[in-house]
């Protein structure tokens, strides 16, 4: 984990309330695993006072940088969404566990609730960068409307098929993201889940990947404020008669394996 000081390259809107920040840092984020996060503060700024969360979008090599997908949600992300080109931010990372990558796994599924598709480009990057067969991967990307709905170019320029829905049907399929899931489940079983997205999608999807018996790993979205484990703000369930019952998404995940949580 590193502590320093970065420029913004370049932070732009991507539509709706989200938007892409990349951040110059040193050569060692570079070994980031997907899923991993950091946490940036903003330099001589006590409001917000800590630093903030978020997952590492893409590491962007040819700028010696990392990318980040955001939405504005309330004051913090508002104050980084207004940050231009050259301004000072405080990054730590990079943080916690990431997704670990099964090289006997040839079918592999990426499930994503809105925001929570962040990481999974990244992931999407590894897995290619690490001999998987992007026609034989999908992502699924569910959200309330249309304006949820992201990084779907990135992924259909990868040759990675697309799976999309939104609760009011303005985009793709009309429905829930996990219906269309448990679809394909069962046209063509795949040999792993990774998912992000909010609480309700990834309980009824380890659900899902229990009953079909798929292994299914999960990315969990939690407010913390150090993200090194001392808080203890960011607990979450163990399954019941496990000796640890509770689990810290900084410092034990935020990936877990979806077997291990009370979701």
């Amino acid at each position: 984990m590193f502590f320093e000081q970065n420029r913004v390259l370049y932070n732009e809107s991507v539509g709706g309330s989200c938007f892409k920040m990349g951040i110059s840092c040193n050569l060692r984020f570079q070994d980031a695993l997907p899923g991993q996060f950091i946490m940036i503060g903003i330099k001589d700024c006590c409001d917000p006072l800590l630093r903030r969360p978020f997952s590492i979008h893409r590491v962007v090599r040819d700028i010696d940088g990392i990318e980040l997908l955001y939405k504005v949600v309330g004051r913090s992300t508002q104050k980084f969404s207004l940050l231009q080109k050259g301004e000072s931010v405080s990054l730590m990372g990079p943080i916690g566990s990431g997704f670990s990558i099964i090289e006997e796994a040839k079918r592999i599924f990426m499930v994503a609730g809105g925001i929570g598709v962040a990481p999974m480009v990244f992931l999407a990057d590894f897995l290619i960068a690490h001999g998987a067969d992007p026609k034989n991967c999908g992502l699924f990307v569910g959200g309330r409307a249309k304006d949820d709905i992201l990084c779907v170019k990135e992924f259909e320029s990868a040759d990675i098929p697309v799976f999309s829905t939104t609760e009011d049907g303005s985009y793709g399929s009309y429905g829930l993201i996990t219906s269309l899931l448990t679809d394909e489940i069962a046209k063509d079983k795949p040999d792993i889940i990774y998912a992000c997205g909010p609480h309700p999608m990834l309980k009824s999807l380890s659900r899902i990947a229990a009953e079909a018996k798929i292994r299914c790993q999960v990315s969990i979205e939690s407010v913390m404020a150090c993200g090194v484990g001392a808080c203890l703000g960011c607990a979450v369930c163990g399954c019941e008669g496990d000796e640890h019952p509770f689990l810290h998404v900084c410092k034990d995940g935020p990936v877990f394996e979806a077997d291990l949580l009370k979701l």
